[in-house]
């Protein structure tokens, strides 16, 4: 996704719009750039994309390109330093953490419930809540049929991410124990939340692990949880804490950045950027 302008001499009056106030998010800046090169999490990328839209009417001698690829994809182009900002849906691993704590900063821009998302069908047969076990016993290959579960006499069929993706890594965690952790009643490993999306649509048997700004008609959380004290991923309930697959949405930014990239920062964790977060489905941050 590229976004285009003409040149000019208006950084100064980015700073000044943005570069100010409670919050503001300062390093000490480099060189004076024209184009920020955003890439990570696909998660993350609807905030970034509509973010640059809006900063381009006001910044129009800016170049801003943004990229999916996952959050793994981010945190390795950064660590690199072909990028100049990272999306990441998922914490740091510890080898991460150790590798980047002296050069990046993490950033939270919004917080975002990782919903237990089904397929219509299957939630309209009674399948409306599960419990973390029982959502573990799927991703393990224990239960393999909705009608075990008080659903429809179908086999269940079971949506995995890719290894290196935030969403998954924030799944695997709290249903699994473990970020890394085998999901062998998988048949199916997905990449993007738009990729997993379409799949959990198209069929009628379908359980897979989505950002919560993904869900539609046709793919429908689940609420989590044991008997009555099951939970919806409502923003509520996020804020909270009572939903429990939550996590924080990242942007991972050199702590030598350029003062451009400040005040795009600074533009994201503003009331106009936090706006944006939720006209896209996410919670804010502030």
């Amino acid at each position: 996704m590229l976004f285009r302008g003409r040149s000019s001499a208006l950084l100064s009056a980015v700073l000044l719009l943005f570069g100010c106030g409670a919050g503001s998010l300062h390093a000490a800046a480099t060189t004076t750039i024209t184009t920020i090169k955003i890439a990570g999490s696909t998660t993350v990328l609807p905030i970034i994309a509509e973010a640059t839209k809006a900063y381009r009417i006001l910044h129009p001698e800016l170049t801003l390109t943004v990229s999916g690829g996952g959050s793994g994809a981010g945190v390795a182009s950064v660590e690199r330093g072909t990028i100049d900002i990272g999306m990441a849906s998922r914490p740091l691993s510890h080898s991460e953490a150790l590798r980047l704590n002296t050069t990046t900063d993490v950033i939270p821009v919004a917080r975002d419930a990782v919903a237990v998302a089904v397929s219509k069908a299957v939630y309209e047969s009674g399948v409306q809540r599960l419990s973390l076990s029982q959502i573990a016993a799927i991703y393990r290959g224990e239960i393999r049929n909705w009608k075990v579960l008080g659903g429809l006499d179908a086999p269940i069929l079971v949506i995995d991410k890719e290894a290196s993706r935030g969403t998954r890594h924030v799944f695997a965690s709290v249903v699994l124990g473990n970020p890394r952790a085998r999901a062998a009643g998988a048949t199916i490993i997905t990449g993007s939340n738009n990729e997993e999306q379409a799949v959990i649509a198209r069929s009628d048997q379908a359980i897979g692990m989505l950002s919560n700004a993904w869900l539609n008609d046709r793919v429908r959380a689940v609420a989590v949880g044991d008997g009555d004290d099951a939970i919806l991923p409502t923003a509520e309930n996020v804020a909270s804490g009572r939903y429990v697959i939550k996590r924080d949405l990242n942007i991972l930014v050199p702590k030598q950045r350029s003062a451009a990239v400040i005040a795009f920062v600074d533009f994201l964790r503003s009331d106009q950027g936090q706006t944006i977060v939720e006209a896209v489905g996410f919670h804010r941050v502030r």
